[in-house]
């Protein structure tokens, strides 16, 4: 009788344990929350906006250097204009964006570059020596370059932070994460890695 209470018992734990992880990951994977308080939807257009005042308008697509590919920034100007976003999850069966889980963002405009409006890691900034986010299409998902992550910012609320960090995308890769912020030059603002946090809210489009 022993022996069976103790398989009983076990038994009992090894289901409380699942649980307890089930919970866990269920809540560090919530949904990500608009300004209203809804999920983001997945193929819904939303404004990417700072958190915080003076740091720049929201999040658009930012003409570096007269070239192409065009950088991931923010609007720097009333008369500049902010292009919304779509989200795309790396996990094709989600509905919602999900905290914590590779999602590719792409913006929902036309450009005269021709080429995606997904955002992509790019190269190093030679002068700040942080890595800038442009946009394009890497084609190998394997290496994550498309997929980026809305994390929580501890200023609480519906506020996030964006990173990259596709460990779901390339599980068996070694990347050096970081998490957004901006960059000024030549006054312009661009998103960059590595540096300063900008602190985002998503706003849906009416």
């Amino acid at each position: 009788m022993s022996i069976k209470f103790i398989r009983s018992h076990s038994h009992s734990l090894i289901l409380l344990w699942l649980s307890m992880a089930i919970a866990a990951l269920a809540q560090d994977n919530a949904p990500v929350l608009d300004t209203k308080g809804d999920p983001l939807l997945v193929g819904e257009e939303y404004y990417i906006e700072p958190a915080i005042t003076d740091v720049g308008g929201r999040v658009t697509l930012v003409d570096r250097d007269g070239n192409c590919p065009l950088y991931v920034g923010q609007q720097n100007g009333a008369g500049s204009e902010a292009y919304p976003v779509i989200f795309r999850p790396f996990a094709e069966d989600e509905s919602v964006v999900r905290v914590n889980r590779d999602t590719k963002i792409i913006f929902s405009a036309i450009t005269l570059c021709i080429q995606s409006t997904e955002w992509l890691l790019g190269q190093n900034d030679t002068e700040s020596g942080r890595r800038l986010i442009i946009t394009g299409n890497r084609g190998d998902e394997r290496q994550g370059g498309n997929y980026f992550r809305v994390t929580e910012s501890q200023i609480g609320g519906n506020i996030y932070n964006l990173e990259w960090c596709p460990v779901e995308a390339c599980p068996f890769c070694r990347f050096i994460c970081g998490t957004a912020g901006g960059l000024f030059e030549d006054g312009k603002i661009l998103l960059a890695l590595d540096g300063n946090v900008l602190p985002v809210m998503f706003v849906k489009k009416e």
